[in-house]
C-alpha cells in the first residue's frame, strides 16, 4: 500500500542531503561506513543500494546487447584475435563487462589492464608495462623498455601463460599510437602470437580506425561487436534484477515506472541507474515503500537529473503532484508560508 506525503522545503532539503551523502559514499574507497546507506536501504529491505554507478559484475543484467558483446569478447579472447574491439555509448556498460571477463578466465592468461591512457607510443608502452607489474625507471629510454616488453611476453609464453593487453577508453588514443598498437600485435614466437590487444572505447574510436591511415590496424581485429542501449522490453527486468540482487523481496518499482525511467534515459544504463536511485530517495522521503511512475516524473519535473541530449525536447507526460510538489513550487510555498 503506498503512503503519501506532500514534500516541504525541508523535505526537499532532506533528499538532497541523502543523495549527496550517498553518492559520497560511493565514492569513497571503502572508508567508514556513515550509516547513510543503511538508513536507504532498510527502509526498502535491502542489504545494498542496487543503482550503484560503480561498476559491479554482480549486478550485471544479461540483455541481448550485453549477451552478444560478451560473446564476441570472449570469441576474440578464445580464438585468439589479435585484436578485439568492443565499442559503446558512454554508461552502455562496457567497463562492467570487461571486469565480469576479467573475473571469470580461468586459463592461464596474464591480463594487463590500461586505464585512460593518453600520450605518445613512449607513454603507451610504460602504461602497459607499469599495468603488467613491470617496473620502469624515470628517464629510461624507449628501446630499452620495449626490449624488456619483449622479453616479458617470452618468459609468460615459455610459462603456459599468453598477455592479453586491455586498453579501456582507446578513443583518446591517436593514430599514431594505435598503430604502434598493431605493431606489439606482431610479435610473435614461430606460428603463436605472444600478445592480444583488447580495445574497449566510446563509438569515435571506430570513426578514428576507419581512417584510411589505419587500415592495416582496422585488419587486425578479429572480432568486434558496438554496445548500444538496452531495450524498452529489458526496462523492467533490468531494474527487477538489480533490486533482486540488492536483496528486495518485494517489487519497488511499478512496470509504468521501470518504463518511464528508460523513456527519459534512453535505455543507457548508468542513467537508468542515476534516475532509478533518485526516484528511490524521492519515495523514501515520502515514506512510499514503491517508486511510481508520478515520482519519476516528479524526479525529471525538480530538475535534479540531467537529461541526455538524444531525450531532450521530447515532449513528456508530468504526472499531477498528488503526493510530491516541484522543487520550484515548494520553494514558493515555504516562501509566502514564511517557512
Amino acid at each position: 500500500m503506498r503512503r503519501k506525503s506532500h514534500a516541504s522545503r525541508r523535505d526537499l532539503l532532506r533528499i538532497a542531503q541523502i543523495y549527496v551523502s550517498l553518492n559520497a559514499n560511493e565514492n569513497e574507497a571503502k572508508g567508514p561506513d556513515t550509516g547513510m546507506d543503511e538508513i536507504y536501504t532498510d527502509f526498502f529491505g535491502l542489504k545494498e543500494r542496487p543503482f550503484s554507478l560503480l561498476p559491479d559484475p554482480e549486478f550485471l543484467y544479461w540483455s541481448p546487447e550485453h549477451k552478444h558483446a560478451a560473446t564476441m569478447l570472449e570469441y576474440g579472447l578464445f580464438s585468439r584475435a589479435p585484436i578485439t574491439l568492443i565499442t559503446g555509448e558512454v554508461g552502455a556498460g562496457k567497463t562492467t563487462l570487461l571486469r565480469h571477463l576479467m573475473a571469470t578466465i580461468t586459463e592461464n592468461v596474464t591480463i594487463a589492464l590500461v586505464s585512460n591512457a593518453r600520450g605518445s607510443r613512449e607513454d603507451l608502452i610504460r602504461w602497459i608495462m607499469l599495468a603488467l607489474g613491470e617496473r620502469v625507471a624515470a628517464g629510461e629510454d624507449y628501446v630499452l623498455i620495449y626490449d624488456r616488453f619483449q622479453q616479458f611476453l617470452i618468459s609468460e609464453y615459455a610459462a603456459g601463460r599468453r598477455v592479453v593487453v586491455v586498453i579501456d577508453e582507446a578513443q583518446n588514443l591517436d593514430a599514431g599510437v594505435l598503430e604502434e598498437l598493431r605493431m606489439i600485435t606482431n610479435i610473435n614466437a614461430d606460428k603463436d602470437e605472444l600478445v592480444q590487444l583488447i580495445l574497449m572505447g566510446q563509438p569515435e574510436l571506430r570513426d578514428l580506425i576507419a581512417q584510411p591511415q589505419l587500415r592495416q590496424f582496422a585488419q587486425r581485429v578479429g572480432a568486434g561487436f558496438h554496445l548500444g542501449p538496452i531495450g524498452a522490453d529489458c526496462a523492467q527486468p533490468y531494474v527487477t534484477h538489480r533490486l533482486e540482487v540488492a536483496g528486495a523481496k518485494h517489487a519497488i518499482f511499478t512496470p509504468e515506472a521501470a518504463q518511464k525511467v528508460h523513456a527519459y534515459t534512453g535505455g543507457i544504463p548508468r542513467l537508468m541507474n542515476q534516475l532509478c536511485d533518485l526516484g528511490m530517495v524521492y519515495a523514501y522521503s515520502a515514506r512510499s515503500d514503491q517508486v511510481t511512475g508520478e515520482i519519476i516524473d516528479k524526479v525529471i519535473e525538480d530538475n535534479v537529473f540531467y537529461l541526455p541530449v538524444e531525450v531532450q525536447g521530447k515532449p513528456r507526460v508530468v504526472a499531477p503532484a498528488s503526493g510530491f510538489r516541484s522543487g520550484r513550487a515548494a520553494a514558493a510555498a515555504a516562501v509566502q508560508g514564511g517557512a
